[in-house]
């Protein structure tokens, strides 16, 4: 499995909106099928940029499926956001292959 990690700075002019629009945004990336779950994470790390940071971890089926995504979505789901909130939102993207999970046994 691959792990396509979503980092989004945002202005603090656009948080409430933004957050509102990101959390019907993620399901359209679920929708597409090829991602198994999302992860939806807020960044505890002051930036010294200012704004708050989001992290969006997007559990995809393969790399194949990833990339998939990236050929056939990607572009558009990218561009939605950018005439939405321009630079007012700055975003990377990491992939990420899953090696293992570690958990704590209950006792």
């Amino acid at each position: 499995m691959v792990i396509y990690s979503v980092t989004a700075n945002i202005e603090e002019s656009i948080h409430d909106e933004w957050l509102v629009w990101i959390k019907l945004h993620i399901p359209k990336v679920l929708a597409t099928g090829f991602f198994l779950k999302a992860t939806f994470t807020k960044v505890l790390v002051e930036e010294s940029m200012g704004g708050l940071t989001y992290s969006i971890q997007y559990l995809a089926h393969s790399k194949e499926a990833l990339e998939s995504y990236h050929k056939l979505h990607a572009a558009a789901i990218q561009a939605e956001g950018l005439q939405k909130f321009g630079d007012k939102m700055l975003a990377f993207r990491t992939e990420l292959e899953w090696i293992d999970e570690f958990t704590v046994n209950a006792h």
